[in-house]
């Protein structure tokens, strides 16, 4: 028997079979995916006229003819996040699919050649391949090309729309090579290769499930696609959908919080995109009544001056220029026609040749943008909207403003434990300010990339956050699994054109405490102005330390009590939790009735932030840096207003922006807060602030009635007023 010669007749047939099984019909409608046929041919037309299109056509070109004249390079991997083989990588995924859109858009066949060159060399590493050298050592999410899974699976979201977009330019054999060795081990190496992965109800799962299921539509592999949609089991209990109905809120916030919330947008609306193509019956856009457009507008809503709110693990400088909401912008205009959207993408400034793409830079052409309106609001948190809120105020009065207030659920993994805190942001700056994450993205020599020890140690102690800490230790003892189970509850919210407030508590942040904390940004309409109300009640069964710390960026002008200050040698604040990482720098105790602290922030504007005490409340300034031995923290400014064996405590404050330093024209003007007094009492369901700053006095009304009886009559200096909301300001002088 001539073995040799069998083999090669098999493999013939085999060929053969295959060869017709790729002419069927269900094979040849590629492209299949984010872009269709009908996109290509409105597309072609497109770059042959002057537009934006077409300017980021040729861009595009410009960048990848330059990319493919140099040689292919797939290295084995050997770099964790930010070394060179995990960076080559990630461009040759990008690359794969740029090639396969000029491909598509030119018909020039070199650009498929590239993809297939490149493709088909992938194919001959990734069989040789064991988990990837540079993965943690207790990690069940390793990779073969990344260090993570999660890189492997986003690399199999771009490749295999590369893939899809060549495909007609491939011969049957090397669809048969790509598939065989590649991309089915790929798709099946994060699906059953990593069932508690490609099942968990998390970014990770997400992207794992968008990779896997459009590699299914593309290879005609229909149980892929159940399984990416259902887990693997067909359950229900996992997978694309159910990410859809337990990680959004019904507003369509995300739970780990707006930077993750920006970072799984780019495989939801991918693959919700080529399940609208493949499956329109499934009308996955209307699906949780139309929860992914929700989640698209939420994520606008969740920035401030182009930068995203920086909770949780959020590096900062993220902002709405990002790749994965330029898709979704385009999406949603496409899906809506709200001139709105465009407002977004021409400050994102990046046109994407797909369908959507197209959309939108003919309307920008065509001068159809409208100002997109950002609102107040609270964003219910958790899958039915009620496991607390991240709440969003603004005000335009004296300026773009804006704070945002976290009454918000934990977030998962990613979040901190800083129930209750806030933040501050003024005339494009932040001003009370939030660290966000303890991590040099992509910096290998900072721990490779990854979130730095001091992620943990700091950044997600409560003590690095603006809210109230029991003893020096964490919210739910920095336990993860407890914190998810435990939200915080929003009392209410309102917003009207004196201004926005919102209140709400938690009692399950520390045994038999309850933290109950109520905001408000008011307008001051006779002084255009605005100032925040910051009312901070605790409850206790025991005496405790109370420590409320205030994160603020920019350099202290002055306080109006004496100081003791550490010039020549500095100790740590604590031991623990957080508190070891701060320098105790000064302290003073204020007798005064009002403690002030002012600052000037890089905007050139002052803030000064004033408390009702009774010479109970010590303010310890500190400087973050201690026990930081590769210096990975950054050098930034807090005052912690501590009080000492108490039970109860009500901390009360006011934030007031002021005045303007301009160096360059040399003036100065309101260096000094305009706030001569600030008073607080109750009447019932009403608390009263009063105020006199610049001059004039206010008393602002919050009302805390139950909804059914809103309306607050009550008697303040002999005189009679109403509220009929939750938030009433009075101007005293024109009563």
């Amino acid at each position: 028997m001539n073995t040799p010669f069998l083999l090669q007749k098999l493999k013939l047939l085999t060929l053969t079979i295959f060869t017709l099984l790729l002419s069927c019909s269900v094979q040849a409608s590629h492209p299949n995916l984010v872009i269709t046929q009908s996109d290509v041919l409105d597309m072609r037309k497109a770059i042959t006229e002057q537009g934006r299109f077409a300017s980021a056509y040729e861009k595009l070109k410009a960048n990848v003819d330059l990319q493919m004249a140099l040689p292919i390079e797939v290295p084995i991997p050997k770099d964790g996040g930010g070394g060179y083989t995990h960076e080559r990588h990630k461009k040759n995924y990008q690359l794969m699919y740029d090639a396969g859109i000029l491909f598509q858009l030119s018909q020039d066949k070199a650009y498929a050649d590239y993809v297939r060159d490149m493709l088909l060399a992938y194919a001959q590493l990734y069989p040789t391949l064991d988990l990837h050298p540079a993965r943690k050592v207790k990690s069940q999410n390793a990779g073969k090309l990344f260090w993570q899974s999660l890189n492997e699976a986003v690399w199999l979201v771009h490749t295999i729309q590369a893939y899809d977009l060549v495909y007609s330019a491939l011969s049957a054999q090397d669809i048969i090579s790509i598939e065989t060795k590649l991309l089915k081990p790929v798709a099946l190496f994060l699906s059953e290769g990593q069932p508690s992965t490609f099942n968990k109800v998390h970014n990770h799962g997400t992207w794992a499930t968008a990779g896997v299921g459009m590699a299914g539509y593309v290879m005609n592999e229909p149980e892929w696609v159940d399984k990416a949609l259902y887990d693997l089991q067909k359950s229900g209990k996992g997978g694309f959908l159910k990410q859809l109905d337990e990680l959004f809120s019904p507003q369509g916030y995300y739970n780990e919080g707006p930077y993750y919330q920006r970072y799984a947008l780019l495989p939801f609306v991918t693959f919700a995109k080529a399940i609208a193509n493949n499956e329109p019956q499934r009308k996955i856009f209307q699906y949780r009544d139309g929860i992914l457009l929700k989640a698209i507008d939420t994520t606008i809503q969740l920035s401030y001056d182009g930068l995203f709110f920086p909770i949780n693990d959020a590096i900062k400088s993220k902002g709405i220029d990002t790749i994965e909401l330029v898709h979704g912008v385009a999406l949603a205009y496409n899906l809506t026609d709200a001139a709105g959207y465009l407002d977004i993408a021409r400050q994102q400034d990046h046109i994407i040749l797909s369908g959507d793409g197209l959309k939108v830079a003919q309307a920008l052409d065509n001068g159809l943008a409208e100002p997109y309106a950002f609102r107040s609001v609270a964003f219910g948190d958790g899958s039915d909207g009620k496991q607390g809120a991240l709440v969003i105020m603004r005000s335009q009065l004296a300026g773009d403003q804006a704070l945002l207030f976290k009454p918000a659920a934990q977030g998962l993994d990613h979040g901190h434990f800083d129930k209750l805190t806030w933040q501050f942001y003024d005339q494009a700056k932040e001003i009370v300010s939030d660290y966000g994450a303890a991590r040099f993205l992509n910096v290998e020599a900072k721990f490779g990339g990854r979130y730095l020890p001091e992620n943990e140690s700091y950044a997600k102690q409560t003590v690095a956050h603006n809210t109230v800490v029991v003893d020096e230790t964490s919210h739910f003892d920095g336990d993860v699994e407890v914190g998810n189970q435990n939200a915080p509850v929003l009392n209410y919210f309102e917003t009207s054109p004196l201004g926005t407030v919102a209140s709400a508590k938690i009692d399950t942040a520390y045994q038999g405490v309850e933290l109950k904390r109520t905001i408000a940004l008011v307008n001051l309409a006779e002084l255009e102005k605005t100032i925040v109300l910051d009312l901070f009640n605790v409850a206790a069964s025991g005496e405790h330390q109370l420590d409320l710390p205030l994160h603020y960026q920019g350099q202290l002008i002055d306080t109006n009590f004496a100081l003791s200050v550490s010039t020549n040698q500095l100790s740590a604040l604590g031991t623990k939790n957080g508190y070891h990482h701060l320098w105790l720098k000064g302290r003073g105790l204020p007798k005064h009735r009002l403690a002030k602290v002012s600052w000037l922030n890089e905007n050139g504007r002052f803030y000064t932030h004033t408390s009702l005490v009774n010479g109970q409340e010590e303010f310890l300034f500190t400087q973050l840096g201690a026990n930081d031995p590769h210096f990975n923290l950054r050098n930034e400014q807090a005052f912690v207003r501590r009080v000492t064996n108490k039970n109860q405590h009500q901390f009360i404050s006011v934030l007031e922006p002021h005045g303007e330093y301009n160096p360059g024209k040399e003036f100065t003007l309101e260096a000094e807060s305009q706030l001569t007094e600030l008073g607080y009492s109750q009447q019932g369901n009403v608390m009263l602030v009063d105020i006199t700053i610049a001059g004039v006095s206010y008393l602002i009304a919050i009302n805390q009635a139950p909804e059914a009886s809103i309306k607050q009559d009550f008697q303040y200096q002999d005189q009679s007023f109403s509220a009929n909301g939750r938030l009433a300001v009075f101007a005293l002088n024109d009563h």
